[in-house]
């Protein structure tokens, strides 16, 4: 009797709330229902109730459940966020507020996972999960909650792949897959974490006559194993991603032609890279800036420059503005060359453009100017790129100047030079030293010649001894 009598209560009560915060529009809705609660508060079970009732209107269900927890007038447990995130995906708005509520109830599952005691051996998904699943048809839910607990797991602090793998296995076993955008994001977690094997495996098990992969799916696998360095199976997945779109309503996009492109190219074989951009233009796929990047850097690699330089003519005449990486991979194949002069008007095409040049690339240019006796040149294009304040020398290029002022008996520029090296936190090595002993040497000055010499070795002994 006395359970009846308290089931009336919370049912008259919870009915009063909600006709409060449904009938009254004013500020004062909220005190209201403040005194309407009493100094007992609500109970999760009474918030999930109200909560419900409120589905229809989201927001106001939204609201009335953050005042309840910013006022202490409810401490939440899963069931009263289980019912929030329900009403939230049901309505398919406030996707990163409900993403941010299950991570929320998944740190609550943590903590109640702790008081249960030592780890499962087996991952399990949290217990959000499960309450999900007990409330999901009281709540008239739609299956997308389950894919904005997936992707929570994914974002949250510790990467709880496991717990979204095992997650998406019991969906499966209950006849309910995940969207495609969610499989591809849980395998491209996999593929960063686990390898581009385990991420292969991963597609295996996700998709079948069901679930359909798309374009996406595919080009996650193919760079995973790029990057792993695993070209064979970029061309493997390659093939089947063309199987499969034959039967789809999608096609391999610009992005999946620059992978293949890119394992074509970074293995030297550019009749096969050739043989990609030629179906691209058949197949009317415009190549973007990654593409000329992509292929102009392997004919620079395998010093083929007259071809780079009809790609990097096609990119401008296509309208695609080049970036600081393509003339980076033209100055580096000109010097690779040989060919300097080339590389010095590339570099001041570039920085017409105001792009900044790599220090790497600035080692190069300065090392084969200084190689070709054309030092002052080489200073000259160190003393522009220098004044840009963002523009980090490298070691190399302070020691093709000193050696080349050296060589060619410019003692003092290259003293200064040594300076700034210094106070760039280059300190001389050997090298260096040689260079200004040969330097004194040759103009006569023994003694200075002597000093250094003595001096290099004193600094060599020390740090042979450290």
């Amino acid at each position: 009797m006395c359970a009846r009598r308290n089931g009336l209560v919370s049912a008259g009560l919870v009915s009063a709330v909600v006709s409060t915060l449904r009938e009254k529009r004013s500020k004062s809705r909220w005190n209201d229902v403040k005194t309407i609660c009493g100094p007992t508060g609500l109970t999760p079970q009474q918030v999930s109730e109200i909560t419900l009732q409120l589905r229809n209107n989201p927001h106001l269900a939204l609201r009335f459940f953050y005042w309840s927890d910013r006022t202490s007038l409810c401490t939440h447990d899963l069931i009263s966020y289980s019912t929030i995130i329900h009403v939230l995906a049901r309505s398919r708005r406030f996707k990163t507020i409900t993403q941010t509520l299950i991570t929320t109830a998944i740190r609550v599952s943590e903590l109640d996972d702790a008081l249960d005691g030592p780890d499962h051996p087996a991952p399990r998904p949290p217990k959000i999960f499960q309450t999900l699943v007990k409330t999901y048809s009281r709540c008239d839910s739609a299956p997308f909650v389950f894919d904005l607990l997936i992707r929570a797991c994914l974002k949250s602090h510790n990467n709880n792949l496991d717990r979204s793998i095992a997650i998406v296995r019991l969906l499966r076993s209950r006849n309910i897959w995940p969207s495609i955008g969610t499989c591809n994001l849980l395998i491209r977690a996999v593929s960063r974490f686990r390898g581009a094997n385990a991420a292969l495996d991963m597609y295996r098990e996700l998709f079948d006559v069901r679930v359909k992969p798309n374009a996406q799916t595919f080009n996650i696998l193919m760079l995973g194993f790029y990057q792993h360095g695993i070209m064979d199976r970029v061309e493997e997945i390659w093939t089947e991603m063309v199987k499969v779109s034959d039967c789809s309503d999608w096609c391999p996009n610009v992005f999946s032609y620059c992978v293949l492109l890119a394992a074509f190219c970074d293995r030297g074989m550019m009749n096969r890279a050739v043989g990609v951009w030629e179906e691209m233009r058949i197949k009317d796929v415009k190549p973007d800036v990654m593409v000329y990047n992509t292929l102009i850097s392997g004919f620079c690699k395998s010093l083929d420059l007259e071809k780079a330089e009809e790609v990097f003519r096609q990119m401008g005449l296509s309208d695609v503005q080049a970036t600081p990486m393509t003339y980076e991979h033209m100055i580096n194949g000109y010097c690779k060359i040989g060919d300097v002069d080339s590389a010095i008007l590339l570099y001041k095409d570039m920085r017409r453009r105001k792009f900044r040049p790599d220090a790497s690339t600035v080692d190069l240019v300065v090392g084969e100017l200084c190689n070709k006796s054309r030092v002052l040149e080489a200073l000259e294009m160190f003393r522009d790129v220098m004044k840009s304040e963002v523009f980090n020398p490298g070691r190399l290029t302070f020691e093709f100047l000193i050696k080349g002022l050296c060589e060619d008996g410019k003692i003092e520029e290259a003293l200064k030079l040594q300076t700034e090296m210094v106070g760039k936190g280059f300190e001389p090595d050997s090298e260096i030293y040689k260079a200004f002993i040969m330097a004194y040497n040759k103009c006569g000055d023994k003694e200075k010649a002597r000093k250094l010499t003595e001096e290099m070795f004193t600094i060599g002994s020390e740090v042979g001894e450290a």
